[in-house]
């Protein structure tokens, strides 16, 4: 197929590139780099040994989007450009407005005019706020407790109001938990600007030297060892599930959704200890108060996913930290480095 990545030099985008070309997929990325780097596409030519067709493109330039989708002979689009950051969003509200919801109208708008009709949506578990049980279904109550996660909640909205207007319109919502790691290779991998607001980067950035000690919210949380639980993915695993629903979708003109995780947890505290087996370093960490808003474990079920794309998470915890120590040991400033 012919696939519209937007948002493709980004993090998640850039590792599900890497799967769609190996895939045999006809790539087009377009990103606006508010949030990556150009050095990505670099990267990407190397592990995939192809060049690569990039359109620097704004989703909120709504002309320029029509535009672009006019211009491919798209058969699918796969959607990550949005920001983020949780924090941010609490601090910027009408900025993830902005961009998420009003660049994922423009985006639908210029799909329907085009004729493309697939759609794989980045979506995530924040769309589930503080769950009343875990492991999390795809039924669980929808109840967002940010700005970030209630952009995500009415991008998921839109998109499902569109799929019943035009039964011909057909999407894949992928809610993940918590992406971590990095290509095996080493070359592209996470690099958030400034402080990092997840905790896998904050700790490679502790291990590289770029920070001093990691705060861990909480140490007496109902859990195995008092830190907070998450379920955490291996990105290759998630990029992979980008493909696989690209290929359902194909394959069944049918939409859906699922989460996207491990189906279990793993603290805080043993993702250092996994981290420090990894990379041979010490992470110096402090316990300091809970943040408003966390709760003690949230993972997913997966069994629809894999029901439905036949996927499954292969990557375990010690991959995870064995691929985010390479990426951040060989770029320390990121692509900056």
């Amino acid at each position: 197929m012919r696939i519209l990545v937007f948002g493709g030099t980004g993090y998640i985008g850039s590792h599900t590139c890497v799967e769609l070309a190996a895939r045999g997929h006809d790539l087009v990325i377009a990103d606006n780099l508010c949030n990556s780097s150009a050095r990505v596409l670099e990267r990407l030519q190397q592990i995939t040994g192809k060049a690569l067709d990039f359109r620097r493109v704004d989703l909120r330039d709504r002309d320029a989007t029509v535009a672009l989708l006019a211009s491919g002979g798209f058969d699918a689009v796969v959607h990550f450009a949005a920001l983020k950051a949780v924090g941010e969003s609490c601090e910027r509200p009408l900025d993830y407005f902005d961009n998420n919801i009003t660049g994922t109208l423009n985006l639908l708008q210029a799909m329907r005019q085009a004729g493309v009709r697939r759609l794989v949506f980045s979506s995530s578990a924040t769309v589930y706020g503080d769950p009343e049980r875990v492991p999390v279904a795809e039924d669980a109550p929808l109840r967002v407790t940010n700005p970030y996660g209630r952009t995500k909640l009415v991008m998921e909205q839109l998109i499902e109001d569109l799929c019943v207007a035009d039964p011909g319109f057909q999407a894949g919502v992928l809610r993940y938990f918590n992406p971590v790691g990095a290509h095996p290779s080493g070359l592209i991998g996470e690099d958030p600007s400034g402080v990092p607001s997840n905790l896998m980067p904050y700790i490679c950035q502790v291990a590289v030297g770029r920070r001093e000690r990691l705060s861990v919210y909480g140490g007496d949380w109902p859990t195995v060892d008092g830190s907070g639980v998450r379920d955490y993915i291996h990105v290759v695993d998630l990029a992979c599930a980008h493909a696989d629903a690209l290929d359902t979708l194909a394959r069944t003109d049918r939409g859906f959704t699922v989460n996207l995780g491990t189906g279990g947890g793993v603290s805080v505290l043993q993702l250092v200890q996994a981290f420090e087996r990894a990379s041979g370093r010490e992470v110096p960490y402090a316990i300091v108060g809970r943040r408003a808003g966390d709760v003690a474990e949230v993972y997913a079920d997966p069994a629809r996913a894999q029901a439905l794309l036949g996927w499954r998470a292969a990557l375990d915890v010690d991959a995870m930290c064995r691929d985010a120590w390479r990426w951040q040991s060989m770029n320390p400033d990121g692509y900056g480095s």
